[in-house]
């Protein structure tokens, strides 16, 4: 992940646009002093999905799970730069995250003791039932 005046690139190689970025700062709270009342180091990064460039594949799958739109907030530092640093590298994270293929599922068999276990786990059930019923009427 790298924030360059070009825009933002992640490991995988999707990128994003400086135009396709939009960055609001405001009053944070928490630690600071007397410096968090007068200084803007709280971020919010509102992106642009719809300039996402990389692979096809990737690209439709992060639009698909998270929209035109992203929006991060980052207000844990006491400073705008470190907040911003902040902003981009969750934003990375979430694009490497949304653009991962989701993993094939192989379907497996359970072995012949896990089935045995389950059928004897039926039995001792069954017979547990059966003893709770009142007795047959003669």
């Amino acid at each position: 992940m790298s924030e360059r005046s070009d825009g933002l690139v992640t490991a995988s190689g999707l990128r994003l646009p400086a135009r396709a970025l939009a960055w609001r700062f405001s009053r944070s709270s928490g630690p600071g002093g007397q410096h968090v009342n007068t200084a803007d180091t709280r971020v919010e990064l509102l992106c642009d999905l719809r300039e996402l460039e990389g692979p096809p594949e990737a690209v439709a799958r992060v639009r698909e799970r998270l929209g035109d739109e992203v929006r991060i907030v980052a207000a844990s530092e006491r400073s705008q730069r470190a907040n911003r640093a902040e902003a981009a590298r969750r934003l990375a994270v979430r694009l490497e995250a949304a653009s991962r293929r989701p993993a094939t599922r192989r379907p497996t068999r359970p072995g012949r003791s896990a089935v045995e276990a389950r059928l004897e786990d039926k039995r001792r059930q069954s017979a547990r039932k059966r003893l709770r019923r009142p007795p047959p009427e003669e």
